[in-house]
Order: C-alpha cells, then structure tokens, then sequence
C-alpha cells in the first residue's frame, strides 16, 4: 500500500509571505461582506449577466465537468467510460480526497482530461471566514500543482456559493472561477441514469457546462453509479444534436470572467 502523501506548506519564501499577508489583510477588511453571496450565486442572473462564470462557451461545444474527486472506487469507472466515448472532460478536485490519491489524479491528466480545483474540502464559503477561505484555496492550489507540476487555473467553489472573500482569493491564486449551466441532480437519493440523463437535457443548450459527479463522497452513497450510467446516454445525445464535447480548456468561453 502507497503511504499517505503529505501536503507541501502554503509558503512560498518570503515575497510569497507578504503577499499572503497582504491578501489575508485584504480579506480581513471584507470580513463583514463575507457572509453575503454575490449575484454569481443565482443561476439565473448568473447565465444572464455573468455568461463566462456560468460557463457559456461556443454554441456547438458542450463543457463536461466532474466535481468531487478524485476517488479510487468510482473515479477509474469514469475514466474508462469517458476513454470508451473518445471524450475528455474537466475535473475539479477536492483537497481532501487529492491527498488520499495523487496517483490517481496524475492518472487523470495523463488521459488528456484538465484539473480544477474544488476546494480543500465541501463547505460552503458564505459559512466560513476571509482567513480560512484564503488557507483552504491556497492548500488545494499548491497540492495540485505540487503533484501535476502545473498549477490550477480553474476554480468550482463547493454548492456554487461564493463569498467577496473567495473571489479576492482566486484573483489572488490566479484561478479562473466557473460554475455550469445544467446538472443531472445526481447526488439525490434515488437517481437513475435516466433521471441524471433527463435531468441535464432539460437545461442544457449548445455552449453550455454540465456538473455531474465522479465520487459520492458528499452525497448519497452509491449514487456515482446513476451518474455513470448516464454518461454513454449524454454522449449519445449530445452527438445526435451535433454538439462536440470535451473540456473547459476547448469551450472558447464567451469572455474570460475574473473575480
């Protein structure tokens, strides 16, 4: 058995210190602000005004997204099926299930997929302070780089819930944040591959961002078994609607949102 990894330090030698003392001054200032969503928050104004946060991209391209991983029981499923369907996605990963398996997310980028970050671990940020936020972004920014080599450039916050303190901090990392425009609900006890399959059909439109999960480590236990098993369906239809499918690095988002 693989001994844990252990996460390198946030530090990055002195110039790194006093930035991080900068934007921790700057996120203390916002402190009271921090509790209060901003308008990305709601999906509606979002794909409205804030097109490239919600994930709009070229109308014949469909962005598939994976939160939650990586995860050793479900994650090699996914990548099978993905492999099997020529396609190639984008996965955010969680902190605290990076740590548990680097390898795994090495594997990932090695079959040509693209990496985000989720967050150290799923709490939502209207709920936590400027000071935690900042440490739990920069934890997951530099294991992620520290393990692929290359730092993340995209951010899902956990529920899509931003607070002014995460926006200040993936400016301050260099993340682009991105949301989605459909989901399949498939965290919800009793979906279906066709629930999950439906479900994403009925917002989805050409240029848009699809969430689905690749582990249910933050939902119903077993549910990442509807979500598989919707995958080949989406496919299917997708390509009977003449929509390409592949990452958020081949999107061609309208506009690039930073916070």
């Amino acid at each position: 058995m693989t001994a844990p990894f252990t996460p390198p330090s946030v530090g990055r030698g002195a110039t790194g210190i006093r930035g991080i003392a900068r934007a921790s001054g700057a996120l203390a200032a916002l402190a009271a602000l921090n509790a209060v969503p901003v308008v990305s928050t709601c999906g509606p104004l979002r794909n409205r005004f804030m097109p490239a946060l919600a994930g709009q991209g070229r109308p014949g391209h469909i962005a598939l997204t994976f939160d939650d991983g990586p995860d050793r029981r479900s994650t090699p499923h996914f990548l099978k099926a993905l492999d099997r369907g020529g396609v190639r996605a984008t996965f955010f990963l969680l902190g605290e299930m990076l740590v548990r398996s680097p390898g795994l997310a090495r594997d990932i980028a090695a079959a040509g997929h693209e990496i985000g970050v989720h967050g150290w671990a799923h709490r939502p940020a209207v709920l936590r302070g400027p000071r935690t936020i900042w440490a739990d972004l920069a934890r997951v920014h530099d294991l992620a780089a520290h393990i692929l080599g290359t730092p993340p450039t995209l951010f899902r916050p956990p529920y899509g819930m931003f607070s002014t303190s995460t926006h200040l901090a993936c400016r301050a990392l260099g993340m682009r944040p991105v949301l989605w425009t459909a989901w399949g609900a498939d965290w919800r006890r009793g979906a279906t591959p066709q629930s999950v399959h439906d479900t994403v059909m009925r917002s989805l439109r050409g240029g848009g961002t699809v969430l689905l999960h690749d582990s249910d480590c933050t939902s119903v236990p077993g549910s990442w078994q509807a979500t598989l098993g919707a995958v080949p369906r989406l496919l299917d239809t997708c390509a009977e609607r003449g929509w390409e499918i592949g990452p958020l690095r081949d999107h061609g988002s309208t506009g690039l949102y930073r916070p």
